[in-house]
């Protein structure tokens, strides 16, 4: 019997999906039943290509001897991998990752594309990903930029990204944001000359700081980042892709372009 190596490479993408199941089912069953399910679902995709599963130890030794002959396809079959589970993770929530705090958001307010952005203000490089997402506004009349307050990098994370919330109620976001990345990092005078310099009323919106609904957009976020595997800022969502890091001005632009075509 004869296999050609588009059904090996086929095949590989096959069992990279098995244990992609398996590793998303740790914790929840044992190691052996985590197993059998890889083997089933590999036996299943065998089925369905109308492959005997006697011969599935001949076809293995194929795949495995296309494999070493051909290595390069496991990080590309890997990063499709991640990329599905990306995908799946970030559907259900898209709908209210998309949803601003009220005022928390960049760029056109109505813009047909949507890129989310996690971030911090202690976060040096937040601060330098401020040029890119200001770059890419400025180039994607269409794009909308919702920002998600994930204050977890110091003690003074979290007074910023709360007086950033009550300069979004005061529809003074935009400005509060650039001023507190152009200053000093967060401490409790750079936060108040930030606020100062952007026009937010300094009385009302500390008294806002200390809403309910302040505390918990901030829980929301870190629900979000928790759910996503996001364990650093900035992090971008935008489309069905996840971004994590200062990725740079061409990588957002090309994730944009990707969700507008999508």
């Amino acid at each position: 019997m004869r296999f050609s190596p588009f059904l090996a490479l086929a095949l590989v993408v096959g069992a990279a999906g098995a244990a992609g199941g398996w590793w998303a089912m740790h914790g929840r069953a044992s190691e052996e039943q985590q197993a059998a399910a890889a083997d089933a679902k590999l036996d299943g995709q065998l089925a369905e290509a109308g492959i005997d599963a006697r011969k599935r130890g001949a076809i293995e030794a194929l795949v495995r001897s296309y494999i070493l002959e051909h290595p390069e396809i496991l990080p590309e079959a890997m990063d499709k991998l991640q990329a599905r589970e990306t995908e799946a993770r970030l559907a259900p929530l898209r709908g209210a990752l998309e949803t601003p705090f009220p005022g928390a958001i960049l760029g056109n307010p109505r813009g047909k594309v949507t890129l989310v952005e996690f971030t911090d203000f202690s976060c040096t490089y937040c601060r330098s990903s401020v040029a890119d997402v200001e770059a890419l506004v400025k180039d994607n009349p269409d794009l909308r930029v919702v920002i998600r307050e994930l204050p977890i990098i110091g003690p003074e994370s979290e007074p910023a990204a709360r007086m950033g919330l009550a300069a979004a109620a005061q529809g003074k976001y935009a400005a509060f944001h650039k001023a507190m990345f152009s200053g000093e990092r967060p401490n409790s005078t750079s936060i108040a000359a930030a606020a100062n310099a952007a026009g937010v009323d300094a009385a009302s919106a500390t008294a806002f700081t200390q809403q309910p609904s302040v505390k918990q957009e901030l829980e929301r976020n870190i629900g979000f980042a928790r759910q996503l595997g996001i364990n650093g800022t900035p992090a971008w969502s935008v489309g069905g892709k996840l971004l994590s890091g200062a990725v740079g001005r061409e990588a957002l632009q090309a994730a944009v372009n990707a969700a507008r075509k999508g």
